[in-house]
């Protein structure tokens, strides 16, 4: 505790010059921390979401043999979700039974028929979109309360109707789930943004916080030296430095998480592109509140203790300002294993042979990133010591040579001043790989879009009206032959019901078509059906709204079409039987038949098309192919996250360039007046520390985006994607490197000054 107070005392009494480097050190340790706090209330603010999702969910009592108990009685729900844009929007429809059951979180009562209960956001999109009461109708009775929402933005709804109306509801007898089965973000596509988030904050936020650790080394190295001969022990001079680096470490915790606190009720409530929390979900718990007030002072211990372990082994060459040992070999180390599995990714890639071990590349890749990360850190003080030497003994400028000789003796310099701005490029080339791999799974090409809704109860009336609504440019009944169910792969064949002029609009391309015949549809792109073989019979049931059968045999014909769709999603599939509606008998249709409508993809196209539908009838479920709203949703969510994460990383990568920048001018100033005193104009010293900096640093930026881009491909080809090499990404990140130098070399012009203090030289 003696030496714990000596330093405290040391610190608080040293001059105005050490206070300020603790400030500067406290206030570098609070913005890392904050960035850390943010990061790590990701899972905190997904798993909230993800609990009020499962609360509200409906379960009906089973007794032993999995049968709903009073399923006659309980109310019914049905949940539909439709593609609002890119959002998805949930209608609970709820009739309900002669029995009472709790509401679900976020209601005070269930609604009755005619009644509906709409979220906040969903009730100002209704005041904007008059069309949408087609999808919810009855009247407003209140709105859903947070703790029944996700999140502020969710469009939910819960609609009264009566039982007639829900014939594919499911009873409910109680709300809430162990689990939801609709997460927030999927397990997988989590993996990704924890994987990408390590290397994009995680890595760079660990060598900012050993940066403002290690702030000032030189000076404290001097004083620890001083102390260490006056008598005190190794572990004493230990101690006291870390008396100031660990007070100046907890002070900044605490200063970030309060900031953190601040932030995330401001963020919270003016939202992110795409995703937004209540408060509450970014709160952080207990165990991560003492993750950061612990690990930012321990990494700071250790930072301190290893910045003090010269002083105290051997002051007499600290006070001499001896010359240092060059930095060892073994900083190269962690590269090699990483370039090893990277090139490795890459090299199967190019051999066009992607693995499949997806289970392998999760713990293989992660590992590849950090122990590549790491690698340039610590490879930078070998690489500036060799390029210096290199420079020093070849060149016959007077400001490289004075630059190049700084950088051979104190090397650790470069490693202080470049590192985050190189993890900081090193990141943004992580980044571009995983926002290719999102943009491949959430790009839709096909120029049209279909509908498809069950006709199981719906009458002829109502399938007419669906097939008139406006902007639907072609549709057609598509029907299942019947199949004897017990045989183990029964031959069957699907026909389309629709005259050619609703063909045409239902494919992008269609070819010519005989008129009142049947035909068969072929797609050179997609594989042919083997049982459509001409000459073969199938039969398929038919009945009207009367609940008359009947048996339609249906021969396969000779005759056919060729169509194109490239997308994969037609409506139509190759060896599809097309029958003209003529061939049905009046009023009948196939038993199990779908109706396909087809518009165009225009976005705002198919807005109004499900607005029509849900005017038709609100409770129909309407599949969208190609159009997965929830895989949107969290493709946005993702993107969003990673975009949060970019923009910490460039904080931390600049805070950490500002920082050990103004740290090492400070250092710098008694070697800069003595040679100012020496007579070197102010013009060759800004040479000198712009050489320093520059030199190194573009060794290591060049560095970066080779590695970056190798870390970036084997991503992709781990990904299982069909982009493995991204050359459009390449200018980029050389532009951000080359603005990343310029920035560097401003920033190294203002320190050196006009005035000349000589005290700045005499002797501690």
């Amino acid at each position: 505790m003696k030496e714990l107070s000596l330093g405290l005392r040391l610190l608080l009494s040293s001059g105005r010059g050490n206070r300020l480097r603790f400030l500067l050190m406290a206030g570098g340790s609070a913005v890392g921390v904050c960035c850390l706090a943010m990061v790590l209330a990701i899972p905190g603010i997904l798993a909230a979401q993800d609990g009020r999702k499962a609360a509200r969910e409906g379960e009906c009592r089973r007794d032993g043999r999995g049968i709903c108990v009073e399923a006659g009685k309980a109310p019914l729900e049905l949940a539909l979700t439709d593609p609002f844009g890119s959002r998805p929007m949930i209608r609970v429809f709820h009739a309900p039974g002669t029995i009472a059951i709790a509401p679900p979180p976020g209601l005070g009562k269930l609604p009755s028929p005619g009644e509906v209960f709409v979220s906040p956001r969903l009730h100002e999109e209704l005041r904007k979109d008059p069309g949408l009461e087609q999808l919810v109708p009855g009247r407003e009775m209140g709105l859903i309360g947070a703790h029944g929402l996700a999140h502020p933005d969710e469009l939910y709804a819960y609609i009264g109707v009566g039982r007639d109306q829900l014939k594919d509801g499911e009873p409910v007898t109680s709300y809430g789930q162990p689990y939801t089965s609709d997460e927030t973000v999927e397990p997988s596509t989590l993996e990704i943004v924890r994987f990408t988030l390590a290397g994009v904050v995680l890595l760079p936020l660990a060598g900012y916080l050993s940066v403002c650790a290690r702030l000032s080394a030189a000076a404290r190295a001097r004083r620890l030296a001083a102390l260490r001969l006056v008598g005190l022990s190794k572990k004493g001079v230990q101690r006291v430095n870390a008396a100031e680096t660990v007070a100046a470490a907890l002070l900044g915790a605490v200063i970030g998480l309060g900031v953190f606190a601040v932030a995330n009720q401001m963020i919270s409530r003016v939202g992110l592109p795409g995703f937004r929390w209540y408060p509450s979900d970014g709160s952080l718990s207990l165990s991560t509140n003492l993750v950061c007030l612990l690990g930012c002072p321990a990494l700071a211990w250790f930072a301190g203790a290893a910045g003090a372990r010269k002083a105290a082994t051997n002051p007499l060459a600290v006070r001499r300002s001896a010359v240092e040992k060059p930095p060892g070999k073994w900083g190269l180390l962690p590269l090699v294993p990483g370039l090893g599995i990277v090139t490795g990714y890459c090299v199967v890639g190019g051999t066009g042979q992607a693995p499949r071990d997806t289970s392998l590349a999760s713990i293989l890749m992660p590992l590849a990133v950090v122990l590549v990360g790491s690698g340039l850190v610590l490879s930078l003080p070998v690489l500036s010591r060799g390029l210096a030497r290199t420079v020093a003994r070849t060149s016959r400028s007077l400001p490289l040579s004075l630059a190049m000789r700084r950088n051979e003796v104190d090397p650790g310099g470069a490693l202080r001043v470049a590192s985050g701005l190189v993890l900081l490029v090193y990141a943004a080339s992580l980044v571009q790989g995983v926002l290719i791999e999102l943009d491949q799974v959430s790009r839709y090409t096909s120029p049209v879009q279909s509908y498809r809704i069950s006709l199981n109860g719906v009458t002829l009336e109502r399938q007419r009206d669906f097939e008139t609504i406006n902007g639907i440019r072609g549709h057609g009944v598509m029907a299942t032959s019947w199949t004897d169910r017990e045989a183990e792969f029964p031959p069957s064949i699907n026909a389309v019901i629709a005259t050619c002029s609703q063909l045409r609009g239902m494919v992008p391309k269609m070819g010519s078509c005989s008129e009142g015949r049947p035909f068969r549809v072929m797609n050179p792109q997609d594989t042919y059906d083997e049982d459509s073989k001409p000459g073969a019979s199938f039969p398929f049931h038919l009945r009207n709204e009367k609940g008359e059968r009947r048996v339609m045999t249906l021969r396969v014909p000779k005759l056919s079409a060729i169509y194109h769709d490239e997308s994969g999603i037609s409506a139509l599939s190759s060896g599809d039987v097309v029958v003209p509606p003529s061939f049905l008998p009046d009023g009948f249709r196939p038993e199990l038949a779908t109706l396909t409508l087809v518009s165009s993809s225009v976005p705002e196209t198919v807005r109004a098309v499900l607005d029509d539908i849900g005017g038709v009838d609100p409770t129909a479920d309407v599949a969208t192919p190609g159009v997965v709203v929830t895989a949107l949703q969290q493709i946005t969510v993702v993107k969003t996250i990673l975009a949060m994460g970019m923009v910490l990383g460039l904080i931390i990568g600049v805070a950490a360039y500002l920082v050990a920048a103004t740290d090492r001018a400070v250092e710098r100033r008694p070697q800069v007046t003595a040679l100012s005193l020496l007579g070197a104009r102010p013009r060759t010293l800004r040479a000198v520390q712009v050489a320093q900096v520059v030199l190194p640093l573009a060794v290591g930026l060049m560095l970066a985006v080779v590695t970056g881009k190798a870390a970036e491909s084997s991503y992709l080809v781990t990904g299982g994607g069909e982009i493995f090499w991204d050359g459009a990404g390449v200018p980029l990140l050389l532009t951000s490197a080359l603005g990343v130098v310029v920035v560097a070399a401003l920033g190294s012009l203002p320190l050196i000054g006009r005035r000349i203090d000589p005290e700045l030289i005499r002797r501690d």
